[in-house]
């Protein structure tokens, strides 16, 4: 199972946001300069974020973004199955791909599915302040990158 770079991205900024103060706001800049991924992606995955009630976004000059709840109720299963567009694992997952030969007597699909199912039921463990962890030690790693 690969992520897509959407969910890659909507996670690290999850993440980036919940590791600063509440009152202090994230902003699209700064996560890519940090991070060094495209502005363009991010910029969709955080629009999505905000659409999605993961994050709180604040137009105006000096607006930005902040999370919507606290980092506690958000959890990491959720967020990859509703940034991901695809979770399956082969194409015989997907109506359009159309009959397998298999079909009829294939198990494979049914072991797939219970992988995925499973993984996802890992990520549901987690929360996003499980994978912050110490706020303030991302933080100081997020301004070593900044410098550099």
């Amino acid at each position: 199972m690969n992520l897509t770079l959407f969910t890659d991205y909507s996670l690290r900024t999850l993440m980036y946001a919940a590791s600063l103060p509440s009152e202090e706001l994230a902003n699209i800049d700064e996560i890519a300069k940090v991070y060094g991924i495209s502005r363009n992606h991010l910029t969709k995955a955080v629009h999505r974020l905000g659409q999605l009630g993961y994050i709180q976004t604040i137009r105006g000059r000096n607006g930005g973004f902040r999370l919507a709840k606290p980092a506690t109720e958000i959890r990491i299963g959720d967020v990859v199955r509703q940034m991901e567009e695809n979770l399956h694992v082969v194409e015989c997952f997907q109506a359009e791909a159309g009959i397998c030969i298999l079909n009829p007597t294939c198990r494979l699909k049914r072991v797939l599915q219970k992988a995925m199912e499973a993984f996802l039921s890992v990520l549901d463990e987690y929360t996003l302040a499980d994978v912050v962890g110490d706020p303030v030690l991302l933080r100081v790693l997020f301004a070593k990158n900044r410098t550099s």
